[in-house]
């Protein structure tokens, strides 16, 4: 359930990509707030922005121009060191693709970010463990991937993204690459999720993906149309 607390706070974002001689402008002057314990879906069409105003909240890519704070945290100041440190505890990421190392369990897999930052095995086969019972997939967690269904994988890349409890969950058209009785059931996921209190953004181009969250946000030629609640 939303708060009055502000996660996510862009104002004026400008992103402009420069190619020899040409400069083209993907965001405009983007005015966002998301708040702890929201759902909210970033929905437009291609080429809209969407994508590359979430690799901006993932801290993935800067803004050319405005300010992003990040839990308070002026992120446009930081360092790569920083923003690291950023998007491996705080932000926790689902993509389109799943990303699973094939060579690695569903387990192994899940605890791979914690084996990056140095954390004991222990706590990382508990931490991945309780990631992978949030997702209801505990029984399959020592399958490998091709063992696995697609949506069974995007499960797993879910467990990888909360398993450090992050501020926020981003996921970038997360159904995609899935049939829409699986896509359902994924959204019941990041459902599920979004009641035990984690905040949510879903990039998406589908209105039924869109209209499972709390608050549509709809971007057209990089600038924001309208935001509503669904």
């Amino acid at each position: 359930m939303k708060s009055n607390i502000t996660i996510v706070e862009l104002k004026k974002i400008d992103k402009y990509y420069h190619h020899a001689e040409t400069t083209t402008r993907i965001l405009r002057a983007v005015d966002l707030k998301i708040y702890s314990g929201e759902s909210c879906a970033i929905m437009g069409a291609s080429g809209s922005g969407k994508s590359t105003l979430m690799n901006i909240i993932g801290c993935l890519d800067r803004p050319s121009s405005g300010t992003y704070c990040l839990n308070g945290k002026a992120v446009e100041k930081l360092d790569d060191y920083q923003l690291a440190f950023i998007r491996n505890y705080q932000i926790g990421f689902v993509f389109q693709q799943f990303y699973l190392l094939p060579e690695m369990t569903a387990l192994e897999n899940v605890m791979l970010p914690m084996a990056y930052a140095g954390t004991p095995y222990i706590t990382r086969f508990n931490r991945a463990i309780l990631a992978l019972q949030k997702v209801n997939l505990e029984l399959q967690m020592h399958r490998y991937p091709h063992q696995l269904s697609g949506g069974q994988q995007q499960r797993v890349a879910i467990a990888r993204a909360i398993v450090n409890e992050p501020l926020l969950l981003l996921a970038d058209e997360p159904t995609g690459a899935l049939d829409s009785h699986t896509g359902r059931e994924i959204m019941e996921v990041f459902n599920a999720l979004h009641r035990n209190g984690i905040t949510i953004v879903i990039v998406t181009h589908d209105r039924k993906i869109a209209e499972a969250c709390e608050r549509i946000v709809h971007i057209h030629d990089g600038k924001i149309k309208y935001s509503v609640r669904t």
